[in-house]
């Protein structure tokens, strides 16, 4: 509890009311509430997602023992049913802008990582029946870059969930870290990109690939590391009985 109420205090201090009626403004949205508010459906939100309440009726119980409003769970099911996701993606975003204290620093070779994946998250198909997914499910993905030194999101996309991983990958990308993400990002042209634009990147290979002319790099070892090797070679692609080769 203690940590929920901290994060909630210093969500409200960063993203004020006014933020909250400024983007409403800019996305034409009319609040008509004059007690249950935006601005108390967004707290409220944020205390359901720490606190993983079970339902509506059950979270406006734990609301009141977290320092919120109380509302009846109708009100609060009848209002985020009615908000849409807009406004809450815009606030995400300005609330990144605001506490990112990550200092830039203009170096050769950046050294803050990237963490780039995807998370698809499903319901029922009559929930969502313009994003089949699979089956009786329906879905979305979400597509997140995570610092890891700041332990925040960088940015995030949201898709169909039968979307591919891959296209996704190329607006992730940001030249002031290193790029860490799966093969399902992974495409030799988008290889290619990277290295034009001295976009530096750590990836998991595809089984159809294999190194050759490999020549390993001399390099001071570090204690408990979990590289294996290191080396410098080309990239030979097997297709259709023929082979060519990327240089790495």
């Amino acid at each position: 509890m203690k940590k929920s109420t901290t994060f909630t205090t210093l969500v409200q201090t960063l993203l004020t009311e006014d933020d909250v009626n400024e983007i409403l403004q800019e996305l034409q949205y009319k609040d008509t509430a004059t007690k249950f508010t935006v601005n108390q459906l967004l707290l409220f939100f944020m205390q359901a997602a720490l606190g993983q309440w079970d339902s509506y009726r059950s979270g406006v119980g734990q609301a009141v023992t977290s320092g919120l409003l109380p509302v009846c769970y109708s009100t609060f099911s009848s209002k985020a049913s009615e908000v849409p996701y807009e406004p809450f993606k815009r606030l995400f975003h300005r609330l990144l802008s605001k506490c990112n204290r990550a200092t830039k620093r203009h170096l050769g070779i950046p050294k803050n990582l990237l963490l780039v994946d995807s998370t698809t998250l499903t319901v029922g198909k009559t929930r969502l029946p313009w994003a089949l997914f699979h089956g009786e499910r329906a879905g979305i993905k979400l597509h997140v870059a995570f610092a890891a030194d700041t332990e925040q999101p960088v940015q995030v996309i949201e898709t169909l969930g039968s979307a591919h991983d891959g296209p996704v990958g190329e607006s992730l990308a940001n030249k002031d870290y290193i790029l860490v993400n799966d093969r399902a990002y992974g495409k030799i042209k988008r290889f290619d990109q990277y290295v034009k634009e001295q976009q530096f990147f750590v990836t998991r290979i595809k089984e159809n690939i294999t190194l050759v002319q490999s020549r390993s790099l001399k390099r001071e070892g570090t204690a408990g590391s979990n590289v294996v090797k290191d080396v410098t070679c080309y990239w030979e692609r097997l297709h259709a009985n023929r082979s060519f080769a990327i240089a790495s």
